[in-house]
């Protein structure tokens, strides 16, 4: 029997994204290259929507920020301070629009995913000190890549 309307993918380029985590190198953040990692497994440059496997080793603290979207975080294993509680090996937890907290600290060696409907905004007391979104981690990934290919030789 014939569906009753035609549902052909109107961008027959959209496809499903698998990423393969385990053959990802662990990219060093910025802030704490020794106690902070990442895996950046998708970024959404449609809907600005991205998704980051984080690695943070213990004393690793993120800084004050608000969620400029809302995000969702699943611990996979460890603990994580955030504002008064703390999230354990199996939380999850969604931050809504417009969240605002202090910094966030790894209490033991903590993995989890981590996706975030657009950018979040990191400050300190006096200023706005960076900004996470799709497009900044496209760059991170790029440089990361550069970083890691083979150098050529100039010619001579």
């Amino acid at each position: 029997m014939a569906l009753p309307q035609d549902i052909t993918p109107f961008n027959s380029e959209v496809m499903d994204t698998l990423v393969k985590s385990a053959d990802m190198d662990w990219m060093p953040m910025e802030n704490d290259p020794k106690r902070g990692f990442m895996k950046i497994l998708w970024t959404g440059s449609e809907s600005g929507t991205w998704a980051v496997l984080f690695r943070w080793l213990k004393g690793y603290v993120a800084p004050p920020h608000k969620h400029l979207t809302a995000s969702h975080t699943f611990i996979i294993k460890g603990k994580l301070q955030v504002r008064e509680g703390v999230l354990k090996t199996g939380d999850y937890v969604y931050e809504a629009n417009g969240m605002v907290h202090g910094a966030t600290t790894a209490l033991e060696d903590t993995d989890y995913i981590f996706i975030c409907n657009g950018p979040v905004l990191f400050f300190d007391d006096d200023s706005f000190t960076s900004y996470l979104g799709w497009e900044e981690l496209r760059r991170l990934q790029a440089a990361h890549n550069a970083a890691k290919a083979p150098k050529r030789k100039k010619a001579a």
